[in-house]
């Protein structure tokens, strides 16, 4: 038996295209679409992580923010007020996030639904405090600012080419980890932890493996969007950051492994467009999150998959 399944073909292909669209975006010498979709590439990589927690392991959590902010403000600390090297202070951040959400999964991990999601609210509201509190070292709520950035990566389509190359390989990455062993592992707790615990998986285990994963590769994102904007803010650490990704995750599809990204940049662009003719984005954002729950609880991917089943029957 594989222990990793092959992407299927026309996944890859469909990937390939992506890929292929993306870099020849700042070919098109267009500032706004440049900044645009490496926040879009930030973002996906986001939603990402936290459908390992949601999509394969099967819990829900309402304070993924934590590790966002925890590997930006990191990267941003270090690279800034310490002088320390790109590598060694993204590297740092990475482990930072991989080591905060370790100790978090290893009080959630013992809990299961409303009371994990709930666990992990309340660590996500401490990291907010100490961001908000510790004002000499995080910048309070006046933000982190004027983050240090390596001569290679000063220039916007230089970072660009660093956002798509950084996320690109996460995601690779995360593909591989989703679609081992360990992803049918982690499937099988989603389903039924009780008749997985009987067959010899440790399910405890298992769910903190994916707490970690999610946490170390939303560290990875949280680095990347400290550096894209010069600076952390209070916010990203904030319930509301947690409750974005959430709502893009679902958007897309917690059952396909890139819906999630799709939900993100869905979002994202609608966020965008909303903000430039009214100000009710919140409003909008609700509908938005109230359309999924009732008439697409696959997501768009699902969606996308009925439509393509109802072709294939000729329908």
């Amino acid at each position: 038996m594989e222990s990793v399944r092959v992407m299927p073909r026309p996944v890859a292909a469909v990937c390939a295209v992506v890929v292929l669209a993306l870099l020849v975006v700042p070919l098109l010498d267009s500032r706004y679409l440049i900044d645009l979709f490496t926040e879009i590439m930030i973002y996906a990589l986001f939603a990402l992580s936290l459908n390992v927690l949601i999509g394969y392991s099967g819990n829900v959590s309402f304070g993924h923010a934590a590790y966002f902010a925890i590997g930006g403000y990191t990267c941003a600390i270090l690279l800034t007020t310490y002088e320390w090297g790109f590598a060694p202070a993204f590297a740092a951040a990475v482990i930072a996030s991989a080591l905060a959400a370790g100790l978090v999964a290893w009080f959630c991990v013992r809990l299961t639904d409303i009371y994990f999601a709930m666990l992990t609210l309340a660590f996500a509201m401490v990291v907010w405090g100490v961001a908000f509190k510790w004002r000499s070292v995080t910048g309070g709520d006046d933000g982190f600012v004027g983050v240090s950035v390596p001569a290679m990566l000063d220039s916007r389509i230089g970072f660009y080419y660093f956002t798509l190359a950084a996320t690109g390989l996460s995601a690779a990455v995360l593909w591989l980890i989703c679609h081992s062993a360990f992803g049918r592992c982690l499937v099988a707790v989603r389903e039924n932890r009780i008749r997985a615990g009987f067959v010899g998986i440790n399910t405890r285990l298992m769910r903190w493996w994916a707490f970690v994963v999610a946490g170390t590769f939303a560290g990875v994102a949280g680095a990347i969007f400290g550096m894209f904007h010069r600076g952390m803010y209070i916010e990203s650490a904030f319930w509301t950051e947690s409750a974005t990704v959430l709502i893009m995750t679902l958007l897309g599809g917690i059952y396909s492994f890139f819906g999630p990204a799709i939900g993100a940049a869905t979002l994202f662009v609608l966020e965008r467009l909303t903000n430039e003719y009214t100000e009710y984005w919140p409003i909008v954002l609700g509908m938005i999150l109230v359309g999924i729950l009732l008439f697409l609880p696959d997501g768009l991917a699902g969606l996308a998959r009925k439509l393509a089943s109802y072709r294939s029957r000729g329908g």
